[in-house]
Order: structure tokens, then sequence, then C-alpha cells
């Protein structure tokens, strides 16, 4: 899901506080006219060969920034919970996960820049030859990200394409700029030449010039389906991209598994940032005889979830990124109310951005709760006849992220887990656990590519196959040495 911020009439942006909506900072839209300057520079650094940085410097400017970050850990932290409204303990998470990554993508240098041989002499036609692959930078990255992981997401984006050598053009979400603002800022102190990374603040007809320029070589999407596939069709000849889309984590528990494992599980699954993860659980499958069950313990934990301002050390659940947003969440579930869903837990907004963690008991299989992403605070849950429809109605939408398995019977977790249509599938653990190392993709409208930093970065270069056919010498007669 995506929403618009507030604009001004100045040709500005106002960024505020999601969860109180005091004014943090008021930035200007940067114009087409930026834009073309900004393709022009990062163009002509990809035209310079001899002025690209080399890997030893590339890795010591990320290093540089990694010691940056983490000397103002605490400020982003601060600075995450206020623009994008995750609760403090969790911003304190990303920013770690955010240094991390930084020294992730520097070690996988080490792998993704090798080449390798290719074997000559086999065939008459290649005796003489010697033969190996090089890897270059694609050229010029754009990474259009997303509000609700403000900084993690600039890295996941904009440190690969730093660290294979391409000139990335960063353009971040409007609600949420500000983290960006200053990691480019800490990047440029690390030693990072000017115009190899160029962050631009500006509206959605700016991104898509600069999305269908036919200069890029690598678009990096995270946000709405809509727009996300919206752009891939407009992509110039040749430019590759990588999609990130949402879904609706769907979760199959049963009868062997043991809820006091499963129901903290799905509260921070299911309630982590209220729900605006694009792989939080949603939708959770149980027998017949056991979902109600669940459901009431579930709703009783989502019902002592501390919900409020998300600097307060105790918050569990920050605001909605808009107010709009709450308006939607509510609308939904108020229509698989209305269509004979039992509400357990969670009721009005209590708020103008904030609202409580809702469980649903057995919402309609045509509600919007059912088929389309919430990204909101709310949990569904279904009883299933057998483990046959839990699946069947997990793979039923067109959207397939992450997955989980909650079971004691490893044979039935493991054959759970192979019918499950999904990209990834935790077993007894919720759908949003992710480490920064590991591949991270959507299947079908879900998305298009493969995340995670190290798998970015291959994406971010391309090999050249160089080979050698050796020059005809006179024979030695003599013996050598």
């Amino acid at each position: 899901m995506t929403s618009k911020p507030d604009r001004n009439k100045t040709g500005q942006i106002d960024v505020v506080s999601p969860f109180d909506r005091r004014l943090l900072a008021t930035l200007p839209l940067q114009t087409a006219d930026d834009a073309e300057r900004m393709l022009a520079t990062a163009t002509r650094l990809t035209e310079d060969r001899d002025g690209w940085l080399e890997v030893d410097e590339r890795i010591a400017i990320l290093q540089r920034l990694a010691e940056l970050v983490a000397g103002e850990a605490d400020d982003f932290a601060r600075l995450i919970a206020a623009e994008g409204g995750k609760p403090l303990r969790d911003a304190r998470v990303e920013v770690g996960r955010a240094i991390d990554g930084i020294g992730l993508a520097v070690r996988e240098l080490l792998r993704v820049m090798r080449g390798e041989e290719i074997p000559m002499g086999h065939t008459a036609a290649t005796r003489g030859r010697t033969a190996f692959t090089v890897c270059e930078p694609i050229g010029l990255v754009l990474a259009i990200s997303a509000f609700n992981h403000p900084l993690n997401l600039i890295v996941h984006q904009v440190i690969p394409a730093v660290a294979v050598g391409c000139p990335v053009i960063v353009k971040p979400a409007l609600t949420t700029p500000l983290n960006c603002l200053r990691l480019c800022e800490l990047l440029q102190q690390a030693g990072l030449p000017e115009g190899w990374c160029q962050p631009i603040v500006c509206d959605n007809a700016v991104s898509e010039q600069l999305a269908t320029d036919p200069r890029l070589a690598f678009l990096t999407f995270i946000g709405s389906a809509k727009v996300g596939w919206s752009l891939r069709a407009k992509l110039a000849p040749g430019v590759r991209c990588a999609l990130e889309h949402g879904g609706a984590a769907p979760v199959i528990i049963d009868a062997t598994a043991d809820l006091k494992q499963v129901i903290p599980a799905l509260l921070k699954g299911g309630f982590y940032h209220a729900g605006q993860v694009c792989v939080s659980v949603q939708r959770v499958f149980a027998p017949a005889d056991l979902a109600r069950e669940l459901a009431e313990q579930l709703a009783a934990g989502a019902a002592q979830l501390v919900v409020g301002d998300p600097r307060d050390e105790a918050t569990e659940v920050g605001p909605l990124i808009l107010p709009r947003e709450v308006i939607r969440v509510h609308e939904w579930v108020e229509a698989a109310v209305a269509g004979g869903a039992l509400r357990l837990t969670g009721s009005e907004a209590l708020g103008e951005t904030l609202y409580p963690p809702t469980v649903l008991y057995d919402p309609p299989a045509d509600a919007l709760v059912s088929t389309a992403e919430i990204f909101g605070p709310v949990v569904c849950v279904y009883p299933c006849q057998d483990r046959c429809e839990a699946i069947r109605r997990a793979n039923s939408l067109d959207v397939a992220f992450q997955a989980a398995v909650f079971s004691n019977d490893l044979e039935a977790a493991f054959d759970t887990a192979r019918r499950l249509d999904a990209a990834a599938v935790m077993i007894n653990d919720h759908t949003a656990f992710r480490t920064d190392w590991m591949p991270f993709a959507g299947r079908r409208a879900s998305g298009y590519g493969v995340g995670g930093i190290g798998y970015t970065m291959r994406d971010m270069l391309q090999e050249k196959l160089i080979v050698l056919k050796s020059v005809p010498t006179d024979p030695c007669h003599s013996p050598c040495g």
C-alpha cells in the first residue's frame, strides 16, 4: 500500500509525524529539470570508465559509512519513529539491521565481483584460447522506495549500487524522506564522490520520467503493485528491474502446534509496525475445532498490546502512516463484520492515525480483509476442515510472498511447506521473519526478481566474457631452464 503525503501550495512537501501530525520538515519538491540534471550527471559518470571507483575505494567508503551511521544510531532510531511511526524499540532494530547491511555489502563484494574461467581447448576450434569472465556495474540505477522501513529499505536499494560501482538516483517515499536524505549526506561524508548517489524528493510524474528514461539500466522499486507493474510496462528496452510489492501472508496451524508458542509469534508477525509490513501475518487457517480458541487467545493478547506514541519506550503498536489509512482499514473491518465476521477485539479508531489491534474470526472469503493486503493491524482467523482446505485457501489469491506453518509434526510441516505457493515458508515462526542476507521475493503479483543485499548486488552487475587467442611463436628447440 502507498499513500499520498501532505502537500502545500508552494511546490513543497510537508513531512509530518504520523502520530501527532506535528511538522518535522518542509522540503522543496524537485522538478523535471532537476531529474534531467541528475540523469545527465549519472550518465556521465557511467560513461567515464576511467573515473569508476575501484573496489577497495568503495569498500573504504562503505566501512566509513557504517561507522558514521553507528555514531548516529540513536538519532536515526528517533527519526524513524518520528517520520514513520515505528515504535522506538523496533526502530532501533531497524538501525542495527541497516548498519549490518552496509557491512554485508562489503563482504558480498568478495563473492559477487568474482568472475570465472571458461574452459577452452576441449575442441579443435577452441585450441590455443583462454577465456574468463569479469563483472562490471550495470550502469545507472534508480531506486524508488517505500515508507515502512525508511532507513533499511534505502540501505537495501542504494548500498548494493554503491558497492558494485553503479551511480544511483534514489527517490524515498514522500511521507518518510528524512532518513534517506541523512544517509545520502553520510555517504558523501564517507567519501563517495558527488553525483554517485543523488536523492530526489519528487512527485509521481517526475518519478515516472526517471523510470522510463532510456539512460536507466536498472530500476529497483518497493511499493504498491499497481504502480510497480505499471512502471515495468513502461521501461525502455533493455532496462532490468526488481519489484517488491505486498501480499496477504497466510499461516497454517495444525492440531499438533503449541499455542503457547504460536500466539506470541502471531502477535509479533501480525501487529509489528501496526501491520504495515508486506509480509505481515494476515490470514490464519486452523482446524475447525481449534480455530475459535486460537482466535480468542490471539485477541486476548492483541488487546494487551500498548498502542500509542512511537517515541514512548513502552509502545508496541504505533500509528498508521496517514489518517486516510485508518479510515480505509476501518471500512474494510466494518464490511467484513457486516458480512458475518466476528470481531473479537478492536473497535473504533483510537485517534486520527491510531487503530487498535484487531482480530476477526471467519470473515467472508470474498471480503477485502480476505482477498487484499490490509497493511494495517488486523489479523483474520479462519476455521478449516482439514489441511488440504487450509492449503487451498492459502494459495487462492494472486499474491504470494512469505507464508508460515506451525506444527510439531515434522513430516506434515515439510509437506505443507512444499505445497504452499510462496517464495519462502517459515516453520514454527511468523511470516514477517527476515534476515538481510536471505533471498526476499514475491511471486506472481507480489513482485519480480529477488531482493536481499547480495542478490540485489548480483542484479546490478553484468558479466563480460574475454577470450584471448594465443599468438603463434617459434617453437623452443632447446630444453627450458
